[in-house]
Order: structure tokens, then C-alpha cells, then sequence
């Protein structure tokens, strides 16, 4: 048997192990999360200790499974064996993106870099990771595999994703389209790694040249002034 058909065997047997009941628990969970958005977020304006709560969180349950069930987090797409296919498929995406943010900027007066984009570029993506996790991986994946067909599993966590970023039309736009493209992708190639970081470093772009604003400011400065 052929290396690649012997991999391919052994993810489908471990979608097998996954029962549809903790399929629906897990986006229950997502759901849950992305309501304590706008509660803690929104409302409170706890933005850190819930992003680090969250995280924190999610990242036990992912531990957790990853001890009990070998090759869990490979099938989930936490994996370095397809980083840089990953990379590939992904760059032109990234590039246009780039460009769409520096245009729509340029035009707007919005271009705003400060230094204060550089802890963004390195703290942002393990907060992306977590997101695509939860809404690419467990959304758009356990939907999938629950008989939803792919366009549709992909249009509806696509419009969640959207949704948790209200008010901020902009976001919501770029977010939508931003979950458009990861769900195909996700469903091609599973690398949440370069899912995440790539979300981040577009996330952290995207405030300091569409939307005009310093979420370093925002979050952390306060904590110090």
C-alpha cells in the first residue's frame, strides 16, 4: 500500500472515531464562544481577559484530546508536513490582500504605521490560530462531516465568522471573505499554522490601514498608563 493511501486511511478512520454528538457539542462550544464576544468584548470591554481566556481555554480542550486520541491534532490540521503546500496555496491570497489594504487605505487617508503594529505581528497570530481552529476547523469541519454539503458548511461559518465582528462593517466584509477563502482552503489543505499566522498578520494590517485604529493601544496600553 502506497504511503499517501496508508495516511489517508488512517485520517478517514479517525473522522470515524469522532461521534456526531461531540461534532455538535464542539460547534455549540464555537457558538458559545463567539456570544461571549459580545458580552465580554462588546459590552464589558474585557477584550484581553477574554481573548486570554479563550485561548486559554480552547487550548486545554486541544491538550486534552491530543493525549487521549492519537493523531487528533494532524487530522485537525495542527501539522508541519504540508506548511509549505500550505504556504503556496495560500500566498496569493495574501498578496492581494496586502494590496487590497494598502489601495483601500491610500484612498481612504486611513494609512496609519506605528511601532506598535510589530507586537501585533507576533502575539496576533496565536489569537488567528485559535479563531481558525474554532471556527474553520470545528465549524466548517465538523458541519462538513455532519452531511452538510462543502459550499454550504463553507458559506455558513463564513457568515458567522462575519456576524461575531459587528458592528465594524469592515471587518465584517473582510472577515466574510477572509472565511470564503480559508474554508476551501481548509477543506484542500489542513494547516491551521499557516492559517493562523497569515490571519494575524492580515488582522494586524488591516487595523492600521483600513480601519485607522491602534489595537495595541487599545488592549494593552491601558494597562500601563
Amino acid at each position: 500500500m502506497k504511503p499517501k493511501l496508508t495516511k489517508n486511511l488512517i485520517e478517514f478512520s479517525k473522522t470515524k472515531l469522532i461521534s456526531e454528538r461531540r461534532r455538535v457539542l464542539e460547534i455549540t462550544g464555537v457558538v458559545i464562544t463567539a456570544i461571549g464576544k459580545f458580552i465580554f468584548m462588546d459590552i464589558l470591554d474585557w477584550r484581553l481577559p477574554y481573548v486570554v481566556f479563550a485561548v486559554l481555554a480552547w487550548g486545554i480542550y486541544v491538550y486534552h484530546c491530543a493525549k487521549k486520541e492519537q493523531g487528533i491534532l494532524k487530522y485537525w490540521g495542527f501539522r508541519m508536513d504540508n506548511f509549505k503546500v500550505a504556504l503556496k496555496f495560500i500566498a496569493p491570497f495574501v498578496l492581494v490582500a496586502i494590496i487590497g489594504f494598502l489601495a483601500i487605505g491610500y484612498i481612504q487617508g486611513t494609512l496609519n504605521f506605528t511601532w506598535h503594529i510589530l507586537p501585533l505581528l507576533i502575539t496576533y497570530p496565536i489569537w488567528g490560530s485559535i479563531q481558525q481552529f474554532l471556527t474553520i476547523g470545528l465549524i466548517a469541519g465538523n458541519l462538513n462531516h455532519l452531511k452538510v454539503k462543502k459550499t454550504v458548511a463553507i458559506i455558513l461559518t463564513a457568515l458567522l465568522f462575519s456576524v461575531v465582528h459587528y458592528p465594524s462593517i469592515w471587518l465584517m466584509i473582510g472577515t466574510f471573505i477572509l472565511a470564503l477563502f480559508y474554508g476551501f482552503m481548509y477543506l484542500k489543505v489542513k494547516n491551521i499554522y499557516v492559517m493562523g499566522i497569515c490571519h494575524g498578520w492580515l488582522g494586524a494590517l488591516f487595523y492600521y490601514t483600513v480601519l485607522n485604529q491602534d489595537p495595541f493601544q487599545d488592549i494593552f496600553m491601558k494597562y500601563f498608563t
